[in-house]
């Protein structure tokens, strides 16, 4: 008797991220853009406000403004993804991060 023997196929995908600050005196301000393998583009801010008191250090604006934005893209893909399962699925999806 022969065996078969199934192997899963691999797809992989690439996207590109793309991110730019801006900094106007204490604050600074980041862009995300996500771009998909299939074109879709999704945009997302963060920002972050120095406290007047303390020192000029724009590296720690930029860290602090780029993990929010990439929070708020999370956020945003999360939001996607359920609407896309809503349309196929015709039903509430219920996703969590």
């Amino acid at each position: 008797m022969k065996q078969e023997v199934m192997t899963a196929m691999e797809t992989i995908v690439g996207c590109d991220i793309e991110m730019e600050f801006r900094e106007l005196g204490p604050l600074t301000e980041a862009v995300v853009r996500l771009r998909m393998h299939d074109g879709t583009e999704i945009l997302a801010q963060g920002r972050a406000n120095r406290n007047p008191d303390d020192p000029a250090q724009p590296r720690v604006g930029e860290e602090i403004a780029a993990a929010r934005a990439l929070n708020n893209l999370a956020h945003r893909l999360i939001s996607k993804a359920g609407g896309d399962i809503e349309e196929v699925t015709h039903a509430k999806a219920h996703l969590v991060m």
